[in-house]
């Protein structure tokens, strides 16, 4: 699976629905972030409800810094409109299949008494 490309027009929209979203924020020019596209991809083959989405920090500045992207690769993950996950710097792919694993096992109900939203 491809990730989809994202804006700061469809970003909100996006990571706001049921399930768990991955969003890479990449830049092309940057070795790492050409090497973790890949693996991203990978792991969204082997974890088909897993949605995969990239955003260019060049064509989206704004949107990286309102997300708070201070490094490339950064992987967001949103779990049913909820940030759960954010770091920067890629991941091996067992240790993003361990992720998804833990994310998709998270106790959603748990995490939004524990972090109430705004």
């Amino acid at each position: 699976m491809s990730a989809v490309s994202l804006s700061e027009r469809d970003f909100a929209a996006t990571v706001a629905g049921d399930g768990i979203v991955l969003v890479d924020f990449r830049a092309p020019w940057c070795g790492p972030s050409r090497r973790f596209g890949p693996v991203l991809e990978a792991a969204a083959r082997r974890h088909p409800d897993v949605r995969l989405a990239a955003v260019d920090i060049e064509a989206e500045r704004d949107l990286a810094r309102a997300v708070g992207v201070r490094a490339v690769p950064t992987l967001l993950v949103y779990r049913d409109g909820v940030l759960v996950f954010a770091e920067p710097g890629a991941l091996a792919a067992d240790s993003l299949d361990l992720l998804i694993a833990t994310i998709r096992d998270l106790d959603m109900r748990a995490v939004r008494e524990q972090y109430p939203a705004g």
